[in-house]
């Protein structure tokens, strides 16, 4: 856009998307290319969700904070309440990413594995401008005028005005309310808890990047956690990885090896012009962060169908010592597929998006405003391409793309980055398998803000349903959880009696 040179920020569900021009913007795991038709899909899924819910509205304000705007629109929620209580039972509340809430509840089983033990009600709230939450209908996305009510802010006062509908209820006005939230779902329930401290009685934050900011994390620990992931399952994988890039780039440099990459590799929009490249580049580094997040120890569907340890499948392949570049990309491709076409289902392989069942159009406008989280690679201690984060060039991209200048400290200013010890009630989990724990809290913040690294955890798994092939550390970090839970619960109902 602005410049030739190719900029990798990499900040967001969930979630790896790119805008690809001549300026391309990597952002946070979970996002998609805009497409103001694509909030309209329904999320095929939900059908076939071994968890049952009813789908529930509930009519909020635009606007929370200002006495300007009178317009409102229905918010969706999700609610079981199969093993509720009579009288006051807690709410588990999950707080809903960036993405249809269906694939949260989907991939949140911890939350149905402990309800019956608590006899919880179960409520996921829909994050405002995903899913069917959108303010303007089909406008929401057709103009800046509309998007400028989708932040994190908006977001939490729509769930407080929920609970304190659901708390209408007699028999829950007395109920506490525990947060749940993984990824930026975990970011959201950890600042809910902060800032609503009256609204929720405790939190859990799985993978909750709350310090991935401008100043606070450095740019380059993200790639060097995802490079380490693919250099325990095998040495050789990283480095030829690192490799890749300049045998794409030798390829690619005449007609007939883009028609050579785009016929082998079945591309289903061939390779003709550097844009095309370089979304090529960038759907590949989404593949590899997302591999990182879900290198999960079963087959799983989360991002995309995949088996068990999917890195490890992956690296399998790259195993060959000084390969041609043909080579090189040849097995390459048979890596890929492990990501892209593990059902053996898929005709050709389709570059715009890694992970397109999430629903996060709105993703690239939040990483424009208060989601500004810099990331880097220097490609020496990292297996891609050097790339530097420059604030300037960011700041012009999102201009042009959406007319809104970036404010990089306003989540810190918000919510708190520095200084965080009067935050209370709160389980921050991080497994070191997951690059977004680079970002995440690490060491107890308060008597009862607490810390669990979980040492063979990938993104939220102990927020995911318990499974034999979990490893030790993910069952005792749920056990915390759940004695955590109780304390909540009991100081709750304790400072009630009183």
């Amino acid at each position: 856009m602005i410049t030739i040179r190719r900029i990798v920020i990499i900040s967001c569900v969930v979630l790896f998307q790119c805008f690809n021009q001549s300026y391309s913007l990597n952002y946070w795991r979970k996002g998609a290319i805009i497409d103001n038709n694509n909030h309209g899909m329904k999320y095929q899924r939900a059908n076939q969700s071994k968890y049952k819910y009813e789908i529930r509205k509930i009519t909020v304000p635009v606007d929370h904070f200002s006495f300007a705007v009178n317009e409102s629109f229905q918010l969706r929620y999700l609610v079981n309440d199969t093993w509720q209580k009579d009288e006051n039972p807690p709410i588990f509340f999950y707080t809903g990413n960036e993405g249809w809430i269906e694939v949260f509840a989907e991939n949140t089983g911890f939350m149905w594995d402990i309800a019956p033990n608590f006899g919880a009600l179960l409520v996921f709230a829909e994050h405002r401008y995903y899913g069917e939450s959108l303010p303007y209908g089909n406008k929401s996305y057709s103009d800046a005028k509309y998007l400028g009510y989708l932040n994190s802010q908006q977001a939490l006062a729509d769930y407080v005005q929920l609970i304190e509908f659901l708390k209408s209820d007699p028999k829950l006005k007395s109920s506490s309310v525990i947060a749940f939230g993984g990824s930026y779902g975990g970011m959201l329930s950890a600042w809910f808890r902060i800032k609503y401290p009256h609204i929720v009685q405790g939190a859990i934050a799985a993978s909750a990047p709350i310090l991935q900011f401008t100043d606070i994390t450095d740019c380059e620990a993200f790639s060097r956690i995802v490079t380490s992931d693919f250099r325990a399952a095998n040495p050789t994988c990283p480095k030829l990885i690192r490799r890749s890039w300049g045998a794409i780039a030798n390829i690619t440099s005449t007609e007939k090896g883009k028609q050579w990459l785009s016929s082998s590799w079945k591309l289903c929009k061939p390779l003709n012009t550097t844009d095309d490249i370089n979304q090529f580049k960038n759907w590949l580094i989404n593949i590899y962060s997302n591999l990182a997040m879900v290198d999960y120890p079963y087959e799983s569907d989360f991002l995309a169908p995949l088996p068990a340890y999917p890195i490890t499948e992956f690296c399998k392949h790259l195993n060959k010592m000084n390969p041609t570049h043909e080579e090189l990309l040849t097995i390459l491709n048979k890596a890929v597929n492990v990501y892209t076409n593990y059902t053996g289902k898929t005709s050709c392989l389709a570059t715009e998006d890694a992970s397109p069942d999430l629903g996060a159009t709105g993703w690239n406008y939040q990483a424009c405003t208060e989601m500004i989280m810099p990331m880097c690679s220097d490609g020496i201690h990292d297996m891609f391409e050097p790339q530097a984060w420059n604030l300037q060039e960011y700041s012009d991209f999102c201009v042009k793309a959406y007319n809104v200048t970036p404010k990089p400290y306003l989540a810190c200013q918000t919510y708190g980055c520095n200084d965080l010890s009067t935050a209370t009630n709160i389980v921050f989990s991080n497994g070191l398998l997951d690059p977004w724990s680079s970002g995440g809290v690490l060491r107890n913040l308060s008597q009862s803000a607490l810390a669990i690294v979980i040492a063979e955890g990938a993104h939220h798994l102990d927020l995911r349903s318990a499974n034999a092939a979990d490893p030790y550390s993910v069952t005792v970090a749920r056990k915390f959880h759940q004695h955590a839970i109780t304390r909540w619960i009991r100081e709750h109902d304790e400072n009630l009696s009183k």
